[in-house]
């Protein structure tokens, strides 16, 4: 398989404006992200997208490896998908450009299933199990639930799967590390709106399974600190303080 590690990265966000530009402690969090995907594989492999000319221009502070992208994408990984028509390889592996402490050995375990898997899928995505019921609460992260082959039977912000005394029970959460398959990308682009449910629930990962797509969801450690906060922001000072 032959494969690049895309991360996308947007100027606009509506909960924290200009987040990958956030300096945590001597770097920002776009390349914070980006030194722990090299972590995972060869420099040569990884891309930085943008819409940003001002993203763009800080990337090549430390990388040539940017492209940029239209300002019209629907979501990062119709974003990931215009990449995909400059760049031809196997397999697209999505990583958040908020990640600043993303594990690199998730990221491997992606790649590797995707390598191993005689009957690769389309679309791969992982996933980990929530601890914290704040978490199964919290509309900010997306829950999952699948079958018992582990194929993805919905996600939503919404705390699922739930029950009728409204307990926190048992619950996993979406990890954002994709797998997508340059067919899968394609096909997803192709849409000038989102689907229903993707557009309801603001997970783009539903796009795929209202257009028909399999998507195997792959168990990883998922301890990484996604920036969507400023509080966010805070605990990751505190990982690398400690770190």
């Amino acid at each position: 398989m032959n494969y690049i590690v895309v991360i996308p990265a947007r100027l606009k966000s509506t909960r924290l404006p200009e987040k990958p530009l956030i300096n945590i402690k001597g770097k920002t969090v776009i390349q914070r992200t980006f030194e722990q995907c090299l972590k995972a594989v060869p420099e040569k492999n990884v891309y930085i997208a943008t819409d940003s000319q001002k993203i763009k221009e800080h990337v090549e502070s430390f990388t040539s490896n940017v492209l940029l992208t239209s300002s019209d994408c629907l979501t990062g990984t119709d974003r990931i998908a215009e990449v995909a028509k400059k760049i031809k390889v196997d397999y697209y592996i999505n990583v958040q450009g908020d990640e600043p402490l993303i594990n690199p050995d998730d990221i491997k375990k992606v790649i590797k299933c995707i390598e191993s898997d005689p009957k690769a899928s389309s679309v791969y995505n992982g996933y980990s199990e929530i601890k914290d019921e704040s978490e199964y609460r919290s509309s900010t992260i997306p829950k999952v639930v699948t079958r018992e082959d582990g194929r993805l039977l919905y996600m939503s912000r919404s705390p699922i799967p739930g029950n009728k005394i409204d307990k926190f029970q048992k619950s996993w959460k979406q990890i954002c590390i994709y797998g997508f398959s340059r067919k899968s990308l394609l096909e997803f682009s192709k849409r000038s709106s989102k689907t229903k449910l993707e557009e309801q629930e603001d997970i783009e990962i539903l796009r795929f399974l209202e257009l028909g797509y399999e998507v195997q969801m792959i168990k990883l450690k998922g301890n990484s600190i996604a920036v969507d906060t400023p509080e966010d922001v805070e605990r990751v000072k505190l990982v690398l303080e400690n770190d």
